[in-house]
């Protein structure tokens, strides 16, 4: 009796496990994820800003709603204080022993599951580990040719709750690949398919000159001491990756100094944009003197020279 009281004290106050599922966006991650967590028990999934449980949706709201991309992506990310406390409040409750976080890049899900105080994943799954490319292509021209997205929920639950975007629905039997069920005769699992806004109006980017300035304004903020001599930019379906040359001042702690400006870029154009930074590179391109009081001093006096012997010479 007494280890029956603590084994149950016990799975009470276990910790959670995290697993994700990354692939790029349109690959097929929400079509394959119930697949997923049957087969390794996982309990519920979050996924474009829904916690799902048992076919059902019990908390947050869906990305697909939005209607600008941006808008997507900052629901996905559980950016709205809001929104990812009245989701936290409901994990926080359920005590969920597995969780899937689904995300377009593993720093997303990391972001994700920081953001709704999990922990961060023990296990991360590509969507290449778990589908052919052929799927792969197929899902992804569904996405882009049709505009096709997929909630892993039964049609019920989303007309219910998202009856505007609803399409269609469709059953995939969990009986092949590396999904084979316990069960001999199969399961018949159901997904709905639906069209969001943003998807019938297409991606809303930010521009370069946009992207330069707010580059510039950062690192004004961060360090301005810092000189920018260039900004490259370069995006996928992943998001944006900057890379930034930069000049120093002689005796600046280099190390801390560019880990802090990397983070304040990304913090800082990720909260006002929605777009994903994938990543910041610092190139340090010169180190420059710092002028002293003495070295203005000199500077002023060969001026004010040269400025006497411009009027001399006049």
């Amino acid at each position: 009796m007494k280890t029956d009281i603590l084994q149950s004290i016990r799975q009470k106050f276990s910790p959670t496990t995290v697993y994700a599922l990354v692939g790029e966006s349109g690959t097929g991650k929400s079509f394959r994820s119930k697949l997923l967590a049957e087969q390794y028990n996982i309990n519920a999934i979050i996924d474009d800003g829904l916690l799902i449980q048992d076919e059902k949706i019990m908390a947050g709201h869906s990305a697909k709603r939005e209607k600008t991309y941006m808008g997507a992506v900052r629901r996905a990310l559980f950016d709205d204080k809001e929104h990812r406390d009245s989701v936290a409040k409901v994990l926080k409750k359920s005590r969920f022993k597995k969780i899937l976080i689904l995300g377009t890049s593993e720093k997303m899900v990391m972001k994700i599951a920081l953001r709704l105080q999990l922990p961060q994943p023990a296990k991360i799954i590509h969507i290449e580990d778990i589908a052919t490319q052929e799927e792969i292509e197929i899902a992804a021209k569904s996405r882009q040719v049709e505009g096709k997205h997929v909630i892993p929920v039964p049609s019920i639950e989303v007309k219910k709750t998202y009856p505007q975007i609803f399409s269609n629905s469709m059953h995939d039997f969990f009986s092949r690949g590396p999904f084979k069920s316990k069960n001999k005769k199969g399961k018949l699992l159901e997904k709905s398919i639906v069209q969001p806004e943003f998807s019938k109006k297409g991606r809303v980017e930010i521009s370069e000159a946009a992207l330069t300035q707010m580059v510039m304004h950062c690192v004004a903020e961060c360090s301005p001491d810092v000189k920018v001599k260039k900004i490259a930019i370069k995006t996928d379906a992943r998001g944006y990756k900057l890379v930034v040359t930069i000049d120093v001042p002689f005796g600046t702690q280099l190390t801390g100094k560019v880990h802090k400006l990397q983070q304040y870029i990304i913090d800082k154009i990720e909260t006002y944009t929605g777009i994903l930074i994938e990543e910041v590179s610092i190139v340090i391109d010169k180190i420059t003197k710092v002028e002293t009081s003495t070295d203005l001093e000199k500077k002023n006096k060969a001026n004010m020279t040269r400025i006497s012997l411009a009027r001399n010479h006049e």
